[in-house]
């Protein structure tokens, strides 16, 4: 994802800050050690740039490793032999012969009028985490905040939204039911990484990692000041496989769909 921001998951422990730098993060991921429990393992998986947090009924720290070399390595190849597809903020064509990773990434992308890389970490989050549902129950793959939930019991996802008034006051309810689920957040204030926008907070829930990846920062590019969240809202409702969105612009909020709220 091209953007910043936090999310916190409660329930199972954990805290994930979005800090996004093409397949990986670029800084110490302090927060990862804050509020382990709940009772599913918990490991760091690194290959290259990426560095995955994962949670899991299940230590699969080599698996995990081997899925994102699996996975990396198509992404890998294809912009090696097509430069511009890392570099485009624009919608990629989609070719015949391209692996199911990268496939996923420009479809989720087209979606929202983005390029495909606005979409890459919420897929590799979300192809290992699939990866790791072969050999375990339960699964929370953060990678550089987008995350992929696949659980038992309900669990509290809050929100950082930098100086708002709603940071860490908010949490998302997501029920076992509703995962496996994709929740992605673009920051406009928080973090170095591109966004045209300037929303303390945007975050996308969709089935796919991808979709709410690059609806997060396509959503959040059109947040310039709290009069714009209507309008973001409006445009959110149209876009098929999004099952919700909040923006948060200061001490403004707005909400779509399937959120609800914990208490």
């Amino acid at each position: 994802m091209i953007s910043a921001g936090f999310l916190s998951w409660e329930g199972y422990g954990g805290l994930a800050k979005l800090n996004s730098a093409r397949f990986g993060i670029n800084e110490p991921r302090f927060y990862r050690f804050w509020g382990k429990g709940g009772g599913l393992f918990s490991f760091e998986a690194k290959a290259k740039e990426t560095d995955l947090y994962i949670r899991a009924s299940k230590n699969l720290k080599k698996e995990a490793i081997e899925s994102i070399i699996r996975h990396r390595k198509p992404i890998e190849d294809f912009i090696r032999l097509n430069p511009e597809f890392e570099k485009t903020l624009a919608p990629y064509p989609i070719c015949d012969d391209m692996a199911p990773i990268v496939k996923e990434m420009v479809l989720a992308a087209e979606k929202v009028g983005v390029g495909p890389m606005a979409a890459v970490a919420g897929a590799v989050a979300e192809f290992v985490g699939r990866d790791l549902l072969k050999f375990c129950e339960e699964v929370i793959v953060e990678n550089g905040g987008d995350i992929f939930i696949k659980v038992k019991k309900t669990i509290n996802v809050g929100i950082y939204a930098a100086d708002s008034p709603f940071t860490q006051r908010l949490s998302l309810k997501i029920l076992p039911k509703e995962t496996p689920i994709g929740i992605c957040t673009s920051s406009g204030t928080v973090g170095p990484s591109l966004s045209f926008g300037t929303s303390d907070a945007t975050v996308a829930l969709s089935k796919s990692a991808s979709l709410a990846d690059a609806c997060a920062t396509a959503i959040g590019n059109l947040i310039k000041d709290e009069t714009d969240i209507q309008k973001a809202l409006g445009y959110a409702k149209a876009i098929e496989g999004l099952y919700g969105v909040v923006i948060i612009k200061g001490k403004k909020m707005g909400a779509w769909g399937n959120v609800r709220f914990s208490r």
